[in-house]
Parts: C-alpha cells; structure tokens; sequence
C-alpha cells in the first residue's frame, strides 16, 4: 500500500491529455434512493444548489474535457431498478462535450430461505414478481460490462483504464496523479487494478479493508467477519484503513479474465426480509473483491476528500453547508474551514426522508466552526443559524424546538420545548 503523497510527488508529464485519452469514468448507479425517503434512481436526488449526483458527475467530466481537450466517456452501470428513469434524463446532457454510455447490471432470482429455491414462478419482472429479483451488487460489473459489448467498444476505442466508483462518493473525482502513476510506472511495469483506501475514522466502522494474504492484497468486508470478531475489525486502531470503493482497472486485464472465466470473487450472503414477511437469501458480490483475481494489485492511501459518501440526509446536510465549495462538479473543502476534519453530524428519525430534511431547514446553516450536532425530535431551524463547537438539540416526544432565525448555538445543549410561531 503506497501513500498517496509519494504518487504524487512525481507530478505529472506534459502529455497529460494523451494519457488522459485512455481513461472512462464508470459510475455505479444501480441503487435507489430509498434510504434517504425518495423514488427512483439515488443519482437524480438534489445534492446541491439544484444539481443531482449525475449533474456534478457530468460537469466534472465536461470540465476536464474542455481543459485538456481530451475525450474521457461516461459509463453507468445501471440496474434494472434505475434504469428507464437514468435513461429519460440523460437526453438533458446531449449536447455536453462527454459521451455517456450505459449497460445494464443482471438481474439475480432472490432465493427463499427455508426451500433455497427461487421465489419467483417465472421470469417476468412485473406485477408481482418485481420483489422476487434483485441487482447482484456491484461485483456484477466485469460480466455484465463485457456482455455488453462496451468492453471490447472501448478497447477498440484506444481506451486502457476505467475509474470506477460509486455515484454518491463526490470526493471521487478523476486523478491525474494516480491515472499517471498507472499509465507510466516507475518500475515499469503497470498496474491491473489500484484501490483507493483511506485512514478510518470512528465514523468508518462498517468498511472493509485490505489485507495481504499468499503475497496477494484481498478485501475483507464485514458481512465476512465472524461474529465474535467485529468488534475486533471495527476497532480503528487494529485496521487503520479501509476501501473507498474508488477503484482503477485495466480493460485489457478484465478482458483477459473474463475470457478465462478467472474473476475469483467471494459471496456475500445477504439475508432479507420481504414485505409479507418472507426471509429470502440474496447472494452477492462486491467490486473490489476482485483485487486478488489481477495481476500486480497495490492499494493508494489518499486524502480523505477523495471519500465524501452522501448516504443519509446527514451526510447531505454537510454536502450542502458552506464547508464545501463547489467548483466544475467538484466539492472540495472550504479554505475557511480551520481544521481539515469532516463536523460529526447525527440527523434524528425525523430528518430521515429528504422532503423532511428539507422542510425542517429554512436556511442551510453555517457550520464552519462545526465539530458535532446532534439533533433529535421534531426540530426546525430557521433563516441564518450559525453552529459551533459540539451542538445538541434534544426535542422530547410530544414537543418542538424551533431554532429562531439568525441563532448562534456554540458549544450548547438546547433541550425542552419553543414554538415560534407567524403572529
């Protein structure tokens, strides 16, 4: 695992924009949103000043297009769950300066728990069966990606490498440092796949993390992890990094172990229950998994920035403060902010669903000086709050704190009941 600062104290040639000519950005974009209360496809929600996950992921690609005159596409893995919906709101970018092209992920049976058969009675996918199939994770991608014919489309193309990552991480922007460290070795001798990891924080308990194993990197995910040992490898001290899933793969070596049938991938059983009540098993596979499968793998410790995962409404509140700003598609922290941290945020059950989130803010507050808030109940904030230190609210059942415009709560726990009301 090489640090980050060594990559890219090589800087980077004066032919960047060819080197950069033999990249596609991948993006997954098989989930919904769900978690955070909305329909369809997680890429389409609002993330900031109006623009969707898909909308930033395009402007940076555009951005880097024009400043270097190159022609980096966009792919999407889509699934089924997202994929007409992607599709109606892709004919917005016709006319942006990136190809964006998709395929689709499978579509696997949920099997019933107790029989271990398939629950569905056919393999239509409507009315009722819609629950009896599931997208397979997104270890899916190297199969589907090449019976899809882009694979050999974009080998044909002149293209080497994909950066894949998941569409919510918008700290996963196109690296010039570590695109050029695997298209012009020191050693010579190229890399087939590179795993962006980063240091854990108490935050990042749930990662998987990379070990060596027979002179071979492997991931380690949770789901793997005997009970008697989470603990042990949630501990932040034991494992100090963990994956990102910002990933860079050569086409030419999924190709070659595709082919072969030589893509080793451990199964992930994710048990689940059904609205009525049914258990089902769904098996899965994830993307990084791979690493053990290529050729000459090794792992990046980057920056924290390059990890900015928006999977809940609090995640998105940081997203959307003044501790981000926003240049070309691309979030990178503020300069105003006086220590690099991310501010701890726990947003209550109340805050779960995204139309609520947004009910409950009339202004995103100013959180410049943020360490920790809490809030719990039903809370709203008025226009201009600013938040500092380690801030608590604390709305008991029953009762309702209204946060008045232009408060500055610092380093304070509010509890009880305020009602400010229109007189």
């Amino acid at each position: 695992i090489q640090p980050y600062e060594k990559i890219k104290a090589r800087g980077l040639p004066d032919n960047i924009a060819s080197v950069l000519n033999k990249l596609v950005v991948v993006k997954l974009n098989g989930g919904l949103g769900t978690s955070m209360g909305c329909k369809g496809p997680k890429s389409l929600i609002g993330v900031r000043n109006e623009n969707t996950f898909l909308d930033l992921t395009v402007q940076q690609i555009e951005h880097l297009n024009k400043s270097y005159n190159t022609d980096v596409p966009l792919v999407l893995m889509n699934s089924f769950n997202t994929d007409d919906d992607t599709k109606k709101i892709l004919q917005k970018y016709s006319h942006s300066r990136v190809k964006i092209y998709t395929f689709n992920q499978s579509r696997y049976p949920r099997i019933n728990k107790e029989t271990l058969l398939p629950i569905a009675k056919d393999v239509s996918y409507s009315g009722e069966n819609t629950e009896c199939w599931y997208p397979p994770g997104h270890g899916d991608i190297y199969a589907s990606f090449y019976n899809s014919g882009l694979l050999d489309n974009l080998i044909a193309e002149g293209k080497e490498y994909i950066f894949v990552s998941n569409i919510d991480n918008l700290g996963a922007t196109v690296d010039l440092y570590i695109l050029n460290h695997l298209m012009n070795p020191p050693n010579g001798k190229r890399c087939e796949f590179v795993m962006e990891v980063t240091n854990k924080t108490r935050a990042d308990v749930k990662g998987g993390t990379l070990t060596q194993y027979e002179n071979k990197l492997r991931l380690v995910e949770i789901a793997q992890v005997p009970k008697a040992h989470v603990d042990e490898f949630k501990s932040v001290s034991k494992f100090k990094i963990f994956n990102t899933n910002n990933l860079w793969i050569a086409l030419s070596a999924i190709k070659r172990l595709q082919e072969k049938n030589a893509i080793d991938m451990e199964i992930i059983v994710n048990p689940k229950t059904l609205d009525g009540g049914l258990n089902v098993i769904q098996l899965e596979t994830a993307v990084g998994a791979a690493i053990k499968s290529f050729e000459n793998s090794l792992g990046i410790n980057v920056p924290r920035s390059r990890f900015l995962p928006v999977k809940t409404t609090s995640d998105l509140l940081l997203v959307m403060s003044n501790l981000y700003s926003l240049n070309a598609g691309s979030l990178t922290m503020s300069e105003k902010r006086e220590f690099p941290t991310v501010p701890l945020v726990k947003l209550g059950s109340s805050f779960t669903k995204v139309q609520d989130y947004l009910r409950r803010f009339e202004s995103i507050p100013d959180m410049l000086e943020l360490d920790h808030l809490t809030v719990s109940g039903d809370v709203t904030f008025g226009k201009n709050v600013s938040l500092k230190g380690t801030v608590i609210i604390i709305a008991n059942h029953g009762d309702r704190i209204d946060i008045p415009a232009g408060a500055l709560l610092e380093n304070k726990i509010v509890s009880g009941n305020l009602r400010i009301l229109d007189h």
